[in-house]
């Protein structure tokens, strides 16, 4: 060990030797770098340095320099190890041991440069402590340094020193206190001459000269004597000027120092040169520094103060208190340090100080005076008794400290001390009388020669004026008192009232501990206490006090009969023995046992004996009482049976043997407690022929209420008591104790019944008769019946229950039966025995307990029944009445839990009945397997721990396989086998482990039965086989190893099976295959066992016809989910390898197969599992698409996740995926065509009816999952115009597809909302617009709501032609294929999809027509006959609205074809004008109409010119607002078209249209009034008016004002240019009074008040007054007030023109025209 220290050592050396040597290197290469640098790049910095530390020699430049540069490298590696934290580090040390090696070589230089840094200004305070730490290592290296630097050196330290500023400052000031210290040891003198200059009297020094003097004089003792006179009494004048704590805590130190230093002086005098002065001289000169510490500073408010002289006290006395005039005088302020304890201060500190003081008066024969006695024991009692203050960190170390003042002070002042003592002990407060017990104890226990006999007497005396107290802590002290004075000689002392005490004690704690409440646990923890202090007392007085009283004695000798307190027994028997050795050797025998013989007093012998003899059973209890016990009874063999003695000589040290070589942890109860009943029965044999045996039982009978139940002393006192009684000669006798044994036992405790039936059952074996007539009379005396039951009024304590007392019954009856001789058994099995304990069961309640009992003693009998050789003849009549009852427990039992051996009892019973006759029948064998089974393979299997569980779960399992062997054997066939499979199966697909386990096993169990049995030649039923391989081939792959081993050998016994009835070829290869799958099952590896299932279920699959393979595939569906992932994982490997190797020829069997897996795939959790069956699907789907696509199709809605999934798993296949979607849209557009005949089974399977929404669902969901980037080019026309197609169709119910019959939807609630064709089919189309790419597009969409205007059926067509004229803007590259889908949906037969192709239509057409696609391609005849069929169809009225729409939409995109088609455009527009079948074609054709003529001339419209101007005029006055507004453009589109020929044609229209145009200027529909002033102002100058074709006017003024003013100057130019046209206006302006529209009646009666206003009297005479009053008088009951109020206007101008005869003269006409003009 010492080696490997040294070269671990060695090791760590020299690495730190190298690394030191290459941090130097590193260091001396960085500082010649910096010196270089410092030479080329700073020689004005270093000439600055230079001016602040002064002129140096040119060969002391370069040391200077190195020494800054490693002074550099020094602060800068402090500062990292500031900030870091990571220690000392070793560039700041090698840089430290350069400038440290140079000092020896050039020891001047180095040390001046170190200066001359110091005085550098502003230098840092860290580079200030580095540098004199550098120069105390120099000073210590060197030694002699030149005067010179050394007095420059002390003056620079000192004044740093002197000046000491906050922080850091305080750390300068320190390092150079050490510097000077360091100094001092070659250069005392300077440096004391610079202290002692700074040391001056009257005058406070700084706080730093002051301790760096006390180092100088711990450091320098013998060189600083001389100076110590004069330094104390300089500083002693300076006490009254330290006011601060800092200083006066220096002072404190440092006189804590010189006195320290002064007694080291004294001691080695004879070392000194010279003596300088005497220790009386030294005592003289500190006293007054003392008297001042104590009387002033002592005072002072800040601890740290009061701490510091508390601490310069102790050296000081230890100068004062040798001196006998000083040392009264310190008495004297004893009173002020005692004061100190009511202070803050650590109170160890001043007991310390008192302690000093005591023991030195003690010493010294000097006592301390008397009248300062009871203020000192008042200070330090209470100092003991009180509990110290929280802050106080040395409490314990001040009790000591206390306890040696209590023992100086008992030697000077015993006598004061313990009158003190009494008084403090008449207080009641515990804790005080606690501490005066501590505290005389502690005397007591003083190993002190001069401790007199008195001071104990005294002491003895407060101990017995306390002895009353009953409080644990008192007593605990009392006792210990009471121990010390017997281990320190005062035996005697104790004698009488000490044991008194000590016995009184041990039995009250005895008491207080058997007697304890839950309640209380602090109260028994101290009587705990209590009662060990008592033991330990009573240890040590009997191994110490000689001539024990027999008091004492028999007081130890009762507790042991009678403690119920057992950990206290072994100390009391070694106690006792080592008395009862002494008294019966005549060692120590009191005078009043002189006479007597060696026999000591005790109980009764018997009573003692079974006490001992009970307590021994447990022999290690109570640190090892069976020893001790033993010993004891060795000892007193002569008192107790002297008969016995010497055969206890000879057995009791083997017993002892036993149990020294055995402990706690090794020992067999069996065996010991056998070893026991041994020596009782030899014990018994000596006492034959008297009644010594049978008082021995009725004591062992006593003790039974003496123990708890349970234990093993009371279990080995029920064994002994039953071989006592059993070796009973007077039976009469023996009855009376087992019938009082039978009445005081308490039945609800199992302990004390099972306890009393073994002890009835031991009697049995030679007392028959003797048990059963108790048994008999037992229930003869309490009345046993089903009518009365009065056991309970035996025991009033221990109240009976019927069941308990039932169950010990049968089991005792049991007990008989199981101890009676073979011979007797058979006589009396039946009756009474069994049919007492069938009796006993039937007649109760039947609980845990009595099923328990039942069944230990069927099992009891039973075996009896057995065990007996002969039975050929014996019938057991009670057989089938057992079995009825053994089977309802097991159908009672719980199923999840062991909780009792009932089952395992009741499946033995049943078993050992099986052999019994008469034999159970082939339907009694079946139920009791079902019932077994489903009672055993559901229990739990137990945890690792718990020994009990698994004893009974191996019983239980045993017994089942016992009791199904012999139960199997009268039922194997198929049937039988299909059975059992059956029963297990729920078990062999449990989730539980233990469950499948069990299950799986006793399937192997079973099946190697059956294939070893006859039963094998018989065949199976179509798919048996196949179901039961479904059933176990999960099992192979199962988590537990048991489980998996277990189901491929139930497998291979199921191939062995089907190889025999088939006559299959399983050859040797196949079966040296499968062993080997069967090895590697056996590995922990997950993926190597599946590979081995999947190799064996590829191995098998060719075993397997088609119907077997179905049953197979349904079977493993059917257990996905049953159990855990990994057999979920199994059952979907096994039907991917079966499909992998047989989908091509299940064809007839796809939809079986797709069914089954499609039903149990919602139940599936585990997404791996899931993708393993999808990808079954697919495997099928590859090879059957059709039919897997239409049972797809023809799923429920809503798509469940798990239909969605499968489609999602197509998606990934991107190939697939898109023959998929091809085949999807191929059924969407099939709906749209012609039906056709289908040719072979896909055909069939591909037009069978599906639903259009689960194919949008399916499409919507492809086209989502589908990879983003792809944006389906091949698919974009075509899918977005089938889906558009759908769409429109979806928006007509009369095209909706009905329902499918079967396709009912298995959801009782209706579809979500958002699952219906409209939304599901935009869904899609959104998606497939996202993949275009286009931004612009997709925010077209959304700003214009596109998709809601899709999916609201009034506005679907609207959308469409939305969505197609974005397309048409934002997607390139699709035109001619869209063209020729528009054509071809143009012409389809199905209405919804010509509306939908010719909304198309209506937005591209322009695009169409422009794009040369169409005219090389040809379509655009095509496309002109298309829309003049749907023109010209009254089928529906959108068809032919959009028809024309788009018919006019071709001036927009092919403008230069509209002259080709103008007929047939011209025609068509005005077929909708002359035949108006509502108002949006009309309104459609004549925006078409309007459209066309922009690209026509006059010449190219012909003689549909007038047509269209007089149909046109029609619509103007219609309730339309739409009409009115189309006509008004029309007719204003005209007036721009009209040419020369057609312009007097025209003039006339205008006429006639003229006043309609002048109303509707005010029409109620805002844009039709905007249409048709534009058209009238535009039809101005066919009247020639060129002034009124642009009217003016003010911006400010309203339309209306406009209005009125052109009215009214066109008025009165009609009236001088065309007088009658003017009357004619008005005539027909009075026919609009009438019209519906109020506006247009309020602005014909304006009209009219401006006519009538302008006419000439000539036309006004051949006005109807009359009649036009009436009209207007008719419009007063009008409901709108403005057309009453204009009606009034104009009447009021009627009246006057009829008045006056003259509407208006010229002048007035002229101004108003002027006006007019003016405006």
């Amino acid at each position: 060990m010492c080696i490997g220290r040294k070269a671990e050592l060695f090791l760590v050396v020299s690495f730190c030797l190298i690394r030191k040597r290459t941090l130097r290197k590193e260091l001396e290469e960085e500082m010649m770098e910096a010196i270089t640098e410092a030479a080329v790049d700073s020689s004005e910095e270093v000439s600055e340095e230079r001016d602040d530390l002064g002129t140096f020699e040119s060969d002391d430049s370069g040391t200077f320099q190195q020494v800054v540069n490693l002074l550099d490298i020094i602060d800068s590696e402090s500062a990292k190890t500031d900030t870091t934290g990571a220690g000392l580090d070793m560039r700041k040390t090698l840089a430290s041991v350069i400038i440290t090696e140079k000092a020896t070589t050039e020891p001047s230089v180095v040390i001046n440069t170190l200066i001359r840094c110091l005085q550098v200004s502003e230098i840092s305070t860290r580079r200030k402590v580095n540098i004199y730490n550098i120069l105390q290592e120099i000073i210590q290296q060197e030694g002699e340094l030149e005067e010179q630097c050394v007095q420059r050196l002390v003056a620079i330290a000192s004044k740093e020193m002197r000046e000491i500023p906050e922080m850091e400052g305080y750390m300068k000031a320190e390092v150079a206190s050490d510097t000077l210290v360091a100094l001092s040891r070659n250069h005392f003198s300077l440096v004391m001459y610079e202290l002692q200059h700074h040391l001056k009297p009257l005058n406070l020094t700084d706080e730093f000269v002051i301790i760096t003097l006390a180092k100088l004089a711990n450091g320098n003792v013998f060189e600083f004597m001389p100076y110590m006179g004069i330094t104390l009494a300089t500083i002693f004048t300076m006490l009254r000027l330290a006011n601060e704590a800092k200083i006066r805590q220096a002072i404190c130190g440092a006189m804590e120092t010189f006195c320290e230093t002064v007694q080291f002086y004294l001691k080695h005098l004879e070392e000194s040169v010279y003596p300088v002065m005497t220790e009386e001289q030294f005592a003289l000169k500190v006293f007054p520094m003392y008297r001042y510490f104590v009387t002033v500073w002592l005072r002072h408010h800040n601890p740290e103060v009061k701490l510091g002289v508390i601490r310069s006290l102790k050296p000081m006395l230890g100068l004062l208190l040798p001196n006998d005039d000083l040392r009264e005088q310190v008495y004297d302020y004893i009173p002020l340090l005692l004061a100190e304890y009511q202070g803050g201060l650590e109170a160890l500190f001043i007991t310390q100080v008192l302690r000093q003081i005591l023991e030195v008066s003690v010493i010294t024969n000097t006592p301390v005076p008397q009248m300062q006695l009871h203020t000192i024991f008042t200070e330090l009692h209470v100092q003991v008794c009180n509990k110290a203050p929280a802050q106080h960190q040395y409490s314990s170390q001040n009790l000591l400290e206390m306890v040696h003042c209590f023992v100086a002070l008992a030697r000077s002042y015993p006598k004061e001390l313990m009158k003190f003592f009494f008084s403090q002990m008449e207080t009641n407060k515990e804790a005080v009388r606690v501490g005066t017990l501590n505290l005389i104890r502690a005397i007591v226990s003083a190993d002190e020669p001069r401790m007199s006999i008195r001071a104990i007497y005294l002491a003895i005396r407060v101990v017995k004026n306390t002895i009353s107290d009953t409080r644990s802590k008192v007593r605990m002290a009392i006792l210990r008192i009471i121990g010390q004075l017997a281990l320190s000689g005062y035996q005697e002392r104790i004698k009488g009232w000490g044991l008194k005490y000590v016995s009184v004690q041990l039995t009250l704690s005895t008491y207080k501990l058997t007697n304890r409440r839950d309640n209380f646990y602090l109260r028994d923890l101290e009587e705990r206490m209590v009662h060990k202090v008592t033991m330990d007392t009573v240890k040590i007085i009997t191994s110490s006090v000689s001539g024990m009283t027999n008091e004492f004695w028999v007081r130890l000798l009762c507790y042991i009969m009678e403690t119920d307190y057992m950990e206290a027994l072994t100390p009391i028997c070694i106690s006792l023995t080592n008395l009862a050795e002494h008294q019966l050797h005549g060692q120590d025998v009191d005078v009043s046992m002189a006479g007597k013989s060696r026999q000591v007093d005790l109980p009764a012998p018997q009573k003692l004996l079974a006490r001992l003899l009970v307590l021994m059973s447990s022999p290690y209890k109570g640190e090892g009482r069976g020893i001790a016990m033993l010993n004891l009874l060795r000892t007193l063999s002569q008192s107790i049976a002297p008969s016995m003695a010497n055969m206890w000589e000879l057995e009791i040290p083997l017993l002892v043997r036993y149990l020294e070589e055995h402990t706690e942890f090794t020992w067999d109860q069996k065996a010991w407690e056998d070893k026991l009943i041994q020596f009782l029965r030899n014990s018994l044999k000596k006492t034959r022929g008297s009644s010594w045996s049978l008082r021995l039982s009725k004591e062992l009978n006593n003790q039974i209420a003496s123990f708890d139940s349970p234990s093993l002393e009371k279990g080995f006192l029920y064994r002994a008591l039953g071989f006592t009684l059993a070796t009973g000669l007077e039976a009469s006798k023996v009855e009376v104790l087992l019938l009082e044994l039978l009445y005081k036992t308490d039945y609800s405790n199992d302990f004390d019944s099972e306890g009393v039936i073994l002890c009835f059952g031991l009697c049995a074996r030679g007392q028959v008769k003797t048990v059963l007539n108790v048994l008999h009379d037992f229930e003869d005396r309490i009345q046993e019946s089903e009518q009365s039951w009065q056991i309970s009024a035996w025991r009033k304590d221990h109240p009976w229950r019927r069941e308990t007392v039932k169950s010990a019954l049968m089991v005792m009856y049991s007990c008989v039966a199981s101890y009676c001789h073979p011979q007797l058994l058979l006589n009396l099995v039946d009756s009474p025995i069994t049919a007492k304990i069938i009796h006993h069961y039937v007649s109760s309640c039947q609980d845990i307990c009595l099923k328990m009992a039942f069944m230990k003693s069927v099992v009891q009998v039973t075996k009896a029944i057995n065990n007996i050789k002969d039975l050929e003849d014996f019938h057991f009549a009670q057989k089938t009445t057992l079995t009825s009852i053994i089977v309802a427990v097991i159908e009672a039992e719980p199923t999840d839990n062991l909780v009792s051996p009932v089952r395992a009892l009741a499946m033995e019973a049943l078993s050992h009945l099986s052999k019994l006759k008469p034999f159970y029948s082939t339907e009694e064998n079946s139920e009791l397997m079902d019932i077994s089974i489903h009672s055993v393979i559901s229990l739990q299997l137990p945890g690792e721990d718990n020994e009990s569980i698994k004893t009974l779960y191996a019983n239980a399992l045993s017994s089942l396989e016992w009791l199904m062997e012999s139960l199997l054997q009268r039922q194997l066939d198929p049937r039988g086998l299909q059975e059992m499979v059956q029963l297990l199966e729920k078990w062999i697909l449990s989730e539980k482990e233990w469950e499948r386990e069990k299950a799986m096993n006793l399937h192997l169990y079973l099946m190697r039965i059956y294939v070893h049995s006859t039963a094998v030649c018989i065949p199976l039923k179509m798919g048996q086989f196949g179901t039961m391989v479904g059933l176990i081939a999960p099992c192979t792959c199962d988590a537990h190893q048991g489980t998996r081993m277990a189901s491929m050998n139930v497998l291979s016994s199921l191939l062995d099976l089907h190889a025999s009835q088939t006559c299959a070829l399983w050859g040797s290869s196949k079966e040296k295959e499968l062993e080997k799958c069967k090895g590697d099952a056996q590995s922990t590896d997950v993926e190597k066992i599946f590979c081995a299932s999947s190799r064996i279920a590829k191995m098998v699959c060719t075993e397997f016809n088609c119907d077997e393979v179905v049953s197979l595939i349904q079977k493993l569906c059917e257990n996905i989910g049953a159990m855990d992932l990994q057999h979920d994982k199994a059952s979907v490997t096994w039907i991917g390898s079966f499909l992998q190797m047989r989908a091509k020829e299940l064809e007839d069997k796809v939809a079986e197969i797709l069914s089954a897996i499609l039903v149990h795939l919602p139940v599936v959790d585990h997404p791996e599992v899931r993708r393993l069956l999808i990808e079954g699907i697919l495997l099928l789907a590859h090879h059957h698409q059709e039919t897997i696509l239409t049972s797809l199709l023809r799923q429920p809605l809503p798509m469940e996740s798990h239909l969605a999934e499968v489609w999602l798993a197509v998606s990934e296949n991107v190939p697939f995926a898109r023959t998929m979607l091809h085949s999807l849209m191929g059924r969407l557009q099939s709906r749209l065509s012609p039906r056709v005949s289908a040719t072979s089974k896909a055909d069939i399977w591909r037009l069978a009816a599906v639903d259009p929404l689960m194919t949008l669902c399916t499409i919507h969901l492809l086209i989502q999952k589908l990879d983003e980037n792809d944006k389906l080019p091949d698919f974009l026309p075509d899918l977005t115009y089938t889906l558009l197609l759908q769409l429109g169709s979806s928006h007509r119910p009369e095209t909706a597809v009905p329902v499918l019959k079967m396709w009912k939807l298995v959801h009782t609630a209706p579809l979500p909302e958002e699952m219906n064709l409209q939304r599901v089919t935009i869904k899609s189309m959104q998606l497939l617009f996202k993949r275009v790419k286009s931004q612009h597009l997709a925010r077209a969409l959304d700003e214009q709501a596109v998709w809601d205007l899709l999916q609201d059926g009034g506005t679907f067509l609207e959308g469409v032609s939305l969505l197609a004229r974005l397309c048409m803007q934002h997607v390139e590259g699709h035109r001619q294929r869209l063209a020729e889908l528009v054509l071809r949906g143009m012409d389809s037969e199905v209405l919804s999809c010509r509306i939908s192709s010719t909304a198309v239509c209506v937005e591209v057409r322009h695009r169409f027509m422009s794009d040369p696609v169409l005219y090389q391609e040809k379509l655009l005849k095509p496309a002109v006959l298309l829309l003049e069929k749907g023109a010209d169809q009254e089928e529906d009225e959108a068809l032919r609205v959009l028809s024309l729409r788009a018919l006019g939409n071709m001036a927009l995109g092919a403008p230069k074809k509209v002259k080709q088609y103008r007929k047939v455009l011209l025609e068509k527009c005005l077929g909708a004008l002359r035949q108006p079948v509502s108002t949006s074609v009309t309104a459609e054709g004549m925006e078409a109409l309007t459209k066309i003529l922009a690209e026509l001339r006059e010449g190219d419209v012909g003689s549909s010119f007038d047509a269209m101007s007089e149909q046109c005029r029609i619509f103007f006055d219609n309730e339309s607002e739409l009409l009115r507004l189309k006509a008004f453009i029309l007719f204003g589109k005209l007036a721009r078209v009209v040419g020369m020929s057609k312009k007097h044609f025209f003039k006339g229209e205008v006429k006639k249209a003229w006043i309609p145009l002048m109303l509707h200027s005010q029409d109620p529909c805002f844009n039709a009034a905007q249409a048709c002033m534009a058209t009238m102002f535009q039809c101005v100058h066919f009247w020639g008016w060129k002034s009124l074709q642009h009217p003016s006017g003010p911006s400010d003024i309203t339309t209306d004002d406009k209005m009125i003013v052109f009215q009214t100057t066109m008025c009165s130019i009609l009236t001088q240019k065309k007088p009658a046209v003017l009357y004619s206006f008005l005539l027909e302006t009075m026919a609009y009074v009438k019209n519906n529209l109020s506006r247009i009646r309020i602005a014909a009666c304006n009209l009219a008040g401006i006519i009538m206003q302008q006419m000439s009297t000539h036309y006004l005479k051949k006005l109807d007054f009359p009649a036009l009053r009436n009209s207007l008088q008719e419009l007063h009951l009008d409901p709108d007030p403005g057309v009453r109020r204009a009606a009034l206007e104009t009447l009021e101008v009627l009246d006057s023109c009829s008045q006056h005869g003259l509407l208006a003269s010229p002048q007035g006409m002229s101004s108003v025209v002027q006006t007019f003009l003016d405006l």
